[in-house]
């Protein structure tokens, strides 16, 4: 017979928001994924994607119930992933309008999309340690 799986302090944290934290790394990765195999570009379907548009109204929604936790750095982590992707794509857009930005454009595009790729996979790994998530 299998021994039980030992079951994680969760420092006080109720076992559902981390369960809401790991939807929202699932909604974010699902994102990722969208821009990975599609037309669109991995920062892209990050921003305007409705997995991650969705996970960063959750994050608005409940940061006040992780605030004070260890959780919290884990939400300002996706929010802060969020808006400077979108800042990101905002330069980007910038570049891609003039002739010579063009090729910078679309080295920051992919250095961006391997950023995002980086923040969801870091923050998602902290957490399934049980974890905040250092800046």
């Amino acid at each position: 017979m299998a021994e039980p799986q030992p079951v994680p302090d969760l420092q006080g944290v109720r076992p559902s928001l981390v369960q809401l934290t790991h939807l929202i790394y699932g909604l974010h990765a699902c994102a990722v994924l969208v821009g990975v195999t599609s037309a669109a570009t991995i920062a892209g379907g990050f921003v305007f994607g409705l997995p991650s548009l969705i996970a960063v109204c959750l994050n608005y929604l409940k940061r006040g119930d992780v605030q004070g936790t260890w959780l919290e750095s884990h939400f300002r982590w996706q929010i802060r992933t969020f808006w400077f992707t979108a800042l990101w794509l905002v330069v980007y857009g910038f570049l891609l309008i003039t002739f010579i930005g063009i090729p910078l454009a679309l080295l920051l595009i992919a250095m961006l999309g391997l950023w995002v790729i980086y923040r969801v996979v870091r923050g998602w790994t902290a957490l399934a340690g049980v974890r905040p998530i250092d800046f």
